[in-house]
């Protein structure tokens, strides 16, 4: 029970850190535990420790960042509404404050393959709060008093809503601060590249085939505008994690929290983040499903479809430099083999291509646990923020990496643009309304069969040079219609 009138002890002025050795005693509600003791967690984090140890996979330090911003938000609402003694209400956002700047980081080992709620998570940082708050009141670690993990420092909440307020905290705070940014950044660099180039003709391709031109910035203004609907996309699915579970506590009905929590700390959050989260209106959406993960993670994979289009196209354009299409020269960042002198590949690219391949198979795990959860829990909340965190961040550095390294250093092969322009054949399809598909067809085959230029091919089918001066204009040919021509085909 708390104690709104409890004395204040004398806090000390104490920098992070114990100087101990060996093991102390802590408990939970099944008993007493060993844990280290030169760490300020628990019983119930060295419990997940020991069963949940898979693999080398992390819970991210932004969702406990995050519960910083939770905990220290709930600890604000109840000293003002005099459910904690404001001393230690202050004392617990002094802590929180530690964990939200990362200098608490080490405390925070457990592993992303734990309880599917979250729940360990949660009183990892319980414990450490509490552990750290003891310290600075000259009290003893392991004793939970005078701030308790779960009295206190849990005051008004459950793993059930807290676990996925920081999940959306932290993966909004990821995607507006590195992924969102980075993906402008890129999309501005390729924009600038498309106006540079934007009456540069090229030959352009479908079906891998030649076909008519374009222009190289208007190809390139296809690949900005891509980026642009991307983030776009991002951005909408970003926007709902706005809403969080606070308030609702083990199922949704905010059992033992008080009227207007909820409320109350998501504003709370909202004046610390600067960001403007709000409780959700129906508890047992937020804390039933994780739809919200769910979107806001398929947009970063739309995001990753685009790019890798993107970098597939650019490796393809500068593949070479003798034998491939070598329309595009890259930035020489690094020797590219161990045994072939003077190669450089396209690494920005493929890296690209990589990261691309990674979000979205992580969006086949997000996916998965999102439909998984069962009745009033989602018990498959940490291996979803886990992967979107990821994502998030691969992108986001890949992103800045392919516009620092490749986009911006990017040249163009004037001359085997031209000599693609000059060796063109499906520039025919200018001349077919002119003279009719079947004969605009006979040039071409004829062009191919002889190894000719498109306008030798014409001149030895008949056609005038007059004539194909003024209709094969490669660059009148990018700008689209049909101008200064007779109204139906004819022979010329």
């Amino acid at each position: 029970m708390t104690n709104a009138n409890e004395e204040a002890p004398k806090i000390l002025d104490l920098p992070i850190g114990l100087d101990a050795t060996g093991m102390r005693k802590e408990f939970d509600s099944l008993g007493e535990v060993e844990v280290p003791a030169d760490h300020y967690w628990g019983a119930q984090t060295q419990r997940s420790l020991q069963h949940f140890n898979i693999g080398h996979d992390r819970m991210p330090k932004e969702v406990y960042h995050a519960y910083g911003y939770v905990k220290k938000a709930a600890a604000a609402v109840n000293s003002a509404a005099g459910r904690l003694p404001a001393w230690k209400g202050q004392l617990i956002e002094r802590v929180c404050d530690e964990v939200i700047s990362g200098a608490l980081d080490s405390e925070f080992p457990l592993y992303v393959y734990q309880t599917g709620s979250g729940t360990q998570s949660n009183m990892n940082v319980n414990e450490v709060v509490s552990n750290r708050c003891i310290q600075l009141a000259g009290g003893t670690l392991g004793s939970q008093q005078p701030v308790h993990p779960n009295d206190h420092v849990n005051m008004g909440q459950s793993s059930n809503d807290t676990f996925p307020t920081a999940m959306h905290i932290a993966a909004h705070q990821m995607a507006t601060d590195k992924t969102i940014p980075a993906l402008r950044r890129l999309c501005d660099a390729i924009d600038a590249k498309a106006r540079q180039w934007a009456g540069v003709v090229k030959i352009g391709r479908t079906h891998l085939e030649d076909a008519v031109p374009l222009t190289v910035g208007q190809e390139w203004s296809g690949y900005a505008g891509a980026l642009q609907d991307a983030t776009a996309a991002a951005e909408h699915a970003t926007a709902g994690l706005l809403t969080v579970a606070m308030g609702g506590t083990a199922v949704g009905t905010g059992l033992n929290a008080p009227a207007g929590f909820g409320e109350q700390v998501a504003g709370q959050i909202a004046a610390m983040t600067g960001t403007p989260f709000v409780t959700a209106p129906n508890k047992f959406t937020a804390q039933g499903t994780l739809d919200a993960m769910v979107r806001a993670h398929a947009g970063l994979k739309a995001a990753a479809v685009s790019l890798f289009k993107i970098a597939n196209d650019l490796r393809w354009l500068g593949s070479g430099p003798r034998t491939g299409i070598h329309e595009l020269l890259f930035p020489s960042n690094e020797p590219g083999s161990s045994i072939m002198p003077g190669k450089v590949n396209p690494t920005q690219a493929e890296a690209m291509l990589m990261v691309a391949i990674q979000v979205i198979a992580s969006d086949v795990a997000v996916t998965m646990g999102g439909a998984e959860g069962n009745f009033e829990l989602n018990a498959f909340r940490p291996i979803l923020i886990s992967n979107y965190l990821h994502s998030a961040l691969i992108l986001a550095d890949m992103c800045d990496h392919l516009r620092e390294f490749m986009i911006e250093g990017t040249k163009l092969n004037q001359a085997k643009l031209k000599q693609n322009i000059d060796r063109s054949v499906m520039m025919v399809t200018a001349l077919s309304p002119v003279i009719g598909y079947d004969q605009a067809a006979e040039i071409s085959y004829y062009a191919i069969d002889k190894d000719l230029t498109l306008k030798q091919a014409a001149l030895a089918k008949g056609v005038s040079e007059e004539l194909y001066d003024r209709v094969v204009d490669p660059l009148a040919l990018t700008r689209g219609g049909t101008a200064d021509l007779p109204s139906s085909p004819q022979k010329s």
